[in-house]
C-alpha cells in the first residue's frame, strides 16, 4: 500500500490526512488529538527522520525554514515549496517585488522599516487603508481600516515590534481594493498546473465581515460567482506570470501555490500569496476530491502533472468555531461537548466530518480547548444550500465554554443562488 507523511497539527493537516488515508497509510507528525482519535498515526518524529512515498508539508513556517529541501535532498518526494519558493509566503515585501517583477496586477504599495515614513505615504492614499507584517503572523498581521488614526497606532505597534515581534519589524502598506475575494488554489509541479475549484473564505471574526482580521472563520467551494472565465484571466495574468518568474530565477515549484485575489472592477488583482494549502480552505476543499488526493499529489511532488485533472464532486461548507478571545487570544481547557471517542459528532451525520485545529485529550478521555481556532465542521452536499443547513446543524450539536463562530459563512453565496 503507498504511504504518505503529512507534516503539521491543525485542521488543515487533518483535513489531508483524512482524505489521503483513503488510498494510503498516513502518519502524521506531529498530528494532534483529533486526527489520532480519527485512527490515523500521529508520531512526535521529525519528518527527516520518516520514510514514505509521499511527504505533504502543511504549515508555512516548515517550507520557509527549508523543510521541503531537506527532504528532497534525502531522496523523498515532497508536496511544498523550497525555502527560496516559499518566500511568496514568507516576506510579503518579496512578493510586492517579485509581483512587480513579472507584471502582475496588485494593489498599489510601499515597504516600510520607518513608521514615521509609513505615515507620510499613508497621508497620500484613500481609504481603506492595508497594513501588512513582513513576516509570517498566522493569518492575524493584516489590518484593513477606514480610520487614519487605527492605521498609524498599527504602524507604530508593528514597527515596534511590541504587535509581531520581529515579523512586524517590516511592513507593507497597500491601497484597499474593491470587490468580492476568491481563494484559487494551483497544483505547480515545477512545469504544469492543475487549478482546484474556486473557494472563499471569511477573514474577520463575527457576521457582516466586521471586528478583527483571523486566521479564516469558515468557507465555502466552489464559489459559484467565480466563472470559468474569471478562473482563466486570474491564471492568464496572475498564476501563468508568476510561474513564468519562479522558472526564470530557477525555482523549480512543486506543491500549492494559493493566489487570494480580489475581483475588482478594473479586473481580478492578487492580494497575497500563500505556498501551502489555505486553513480553512483545505478543509472545504479537499473534502471534494476525496480519494483522487494521493494520486494528484504524487504526480505534484514528481513532476509528472501533465494534463492530470481532478473533479470537484458536489459542495461544502466549513464553519470554524474558534475559543474565547479569539483572535488576540485564547482560552484553553474548556470541555468540548458533542464530539464521541472518535473525536467526530457524537450524533453521527452523513456527510459531516470534524476536523481539529486546536484541542487537547484530558485523561478521562474529553477534548478539550487548546487554541484560537478549535474546530472546523465541514458538510458536503448536492447544493451549496444544503451543505450550508447541514454544516450550521452539526455546529449546533457542538458546545464549548464561551464558543466564538460566525452565523453567516456562505449565506450570501445561498441567496444570490436562491438555493434554501
Amino acid at each position: 500500500m503507498n504511504s504518505c507523511v503529512v507534516v503539521g497539527s491543525g485542521a488543515r493537516e487533518h483535513a489531508l490526512a483524512w482524505a489521503l488515508s483513503k488510498s494510503s497509510q498516513v502518519t502524521v507528525t506531529p498530528g494532534n488529538p483529533g486526527i489520532a482519535a480519527h485512527g490515523i498515526t500521529c508520531v512526535e518524529t521529525p519528518a527527516t527522520d520518516l520514510v514514505a512515498d509521499l511527504f505533504v508539508v502543511g504549515p508555512e513556517q516548515p517550507l520557509v525554514d527549508g523543510l521541503a529541501d531537506r527532504l528532497r535532498a534525502q531522496g523523498r518526494v515532497v508536496v511544498g515549496p523550497g525555502a527560496e519558493g516559499a518566500q511568496l509566503e514568507g516576506s510579503k515585501a518579496y512578493m510586492k517585488e517579485f509581483l512587480a517583477a513579472c507584471a502582475v496586477p496588485s494593489a498599489a504599495f510601499g515597504v516600510f522599516h520607518d513608521a514615521d515614513e509609513a505615515i507620510r505615504f499613508l497621508r497620500t492614499m484613500k481609504p481603506p487603508f492595508v497594513i501588512k507584517t513582513d513576516g509570517l503572523a498566522a493569518g492575524k498581521g493584516v489590518l484593513v481600516t477606514g480610520d487614519f488614526d487605527e492605521a498609524c497606532r498599527d504602524v507604530r505597534g508593528k514597527l515596534s515590534g511590541a504587535a509581531f515581534g520581529d515579523a512586524g519589524m517590516t511592513i507593507v502598506v497597500e491601497e484597499g481594493l474593491d470587490g468580492p475575494e476568491c481563494s484559487l488554489l494551483v497544483l505547480c509541479d515545477g512545469t504544469d498546473v492543475l487549478a482546484l475549484a474556486p473557494a472563499q473564505d471569511f477573514k474577520r471574526v463575527s457576521d457582516g465581515d466586521r471586528g478583527a482580521n483571523t486566521g479564516g472563520m469558515g468557507a465555502y467551494a466552489p464559489m459559484g460567482s467565480m466563472s470559468d472565465a474569471h478562473i482563466h484571466e486570474v491564471m492568464s495574468t496572475i498564476l501563468t506570470p508568476t510561474l513564468r518568474e519562479l522558472r526564470r530565477r530557477g525555482i523549480d515549484y512543486r506543491g500549492v501555490l494559493y493566489a487570494g485575489v480580489m475581483l475588482t472592477s478594473k479586473g481580478p488583482k492578487l492580494l497575497e500569496y500563500n505556498v501551502r494549502f489555505g486553513d480553512p480552505e483545505a478543509e472545504v476543499l479537499i473534502p471534494l476530491y476525496g480519494d483522487q488526493l494521493f494520486d494528484v499529489l504524487m504526480k505534484v511532488g514528481l513532476g509528472q502533472l501533465g494534463d492530470t485533472t481532478a473533479v470537484a464532486s458536489g459542495h461544502a461548507v466549513t464553519v470554524v468555531l474558534a475559543s474565547h478571545g479569539y483572535p488576540a487570544t485564547s482560552r484553553h481547557g474548556d470541555v468540548i461537548h458533542g464530539l464521541g471517542p472518535d473525536g467526530q459528532l457524537a450524533t453521527p451525520m452523513d456527510d459531516v466530518i470534524v476536523f481539529h485545529a486546536g484541542t487537547s485529550r484530558t485523561s478521562d478521555g474529553r477534548f478539550v480547548t487548546a487554541g484560537g481556532r478549535v474546530l472546523a465542521v465541514t458538510a458536503m452536499a448536492s447544493s451549496p444550500g444544503n451543505a450550508r443547513r447541514r454544516a450550521y446543524e452539526a455546529t449546533s450539536l457542538i458546545t464549548f465554554e464561551s464558543m466564538v463562530m460566525r452565523t453567516d459563512i456562505a449565506r450570501r453565496a445561498v441567496e444570490e443562488r436562491h438555493d434554501s
